[in-house]
């Protein structure tokens, strides 16, 4: 005898995930790093994008034989905060973002949000995106070690009630995948951060998409259906 089962929760990033936000936070850190007397190449951040605060300078710094101290540390993270601050105005969703998570809910499919950012900085975009109040969110607040280390992702799974060998991870970035594989959940990318296919495939990505809209429409690649969209729906998701 054959017995249904539960489909998988799905365990999402935010930035570059399901909002727009990645080259707000990249330029944010610029002026972050400058102001603190650290000068690096715009493209050294966007690599680092998606770690906790700490972590991210302490790595960002290691790459050109700087020694970064915590008082450096704790400050850039501080003028992070105040230059991203100014940045929100410009968030977006991406495009199919609302109607991913509206879908999964008309399902009943459990999901939820993983951010290696502080709810402070996260509220700007989880409004954006429409976020429920009563919605799974956690932020780098409330593990000990944000991404690439697993906590986050499985602290999410362990408040929807869900196996986290059971659930999918889905990020824009390869510290999210690799936070995934370390979680040993499936791991699924989206290029809308803009890390490369093969990047994320080299992380451990099972599939990797354009953008939420393109998860979508793929959903049933990875085990998870909803009901078939129409055609204005599609466009609405497009546009």
């Amino acid at each position: 005898m054959v017995t249904s089962t539960k489909p998988p929760a799905l365990l999402f990033d935010l930035d570059g995930t399901l909002v727009d936000s990645v080259y707000q936070h990249v330029l944010a850190w610029r002026e972050a790093l400058e102001r603190a007397g650290i000068e690096l190449s715009v493209w050294r951040i966007h690599r680092r994008i998606g770690m906790s605060g700490g972590l991210f300078v302490s790595a960002l710094l290691s790459e050109t034989s700087n020694v970064v101290s915590f008082e450096q540390a704790e400050k850039a993270q501080r003028f992070h905060a105040e230059a991203y601050a100014r940045e929100v105005s410009q968030i977006r969703p991406l495009p199919g973002a609302r109607e991913l998570l509206a879908a999964l809910n008309d399902e009943g499919i459990r999901w939820a949000i993983a951010t290696s950012g502080r709810m402070d900085s996260a509220r700007p975009a989880l409004d954006v995106l429409g976020v429920r109040p009563d919605a799974v969110v956690i932020t780098r607040d409330q593990v000990m070690h944000a991404k690439p280390d697993p906590d986050l992702f499985l602290a999410a799974a362990e408040r929807l009630g869900a196996n986290i060998h059971e659930s999918i991870v889905i990020g824009d970035s390869v510290w999210d995948l690799l936070a995934a594989q370390r979680a040993r959940a499936l791991g699924v990318g989206l290029l809308s951060g803009g890390y490369g296919d093969d990047e994320l495939h080299r992380a451990g990505a099972y599939r990797v998409y354009q953008d939420p809209y393109d998860l979508l429409l793929h959903l049933y690649e990875i085990g998870v259906r909803v009901t078939e969209m129409d055609s204005l729906t599609r466009r609405k998701c497009a546009a």
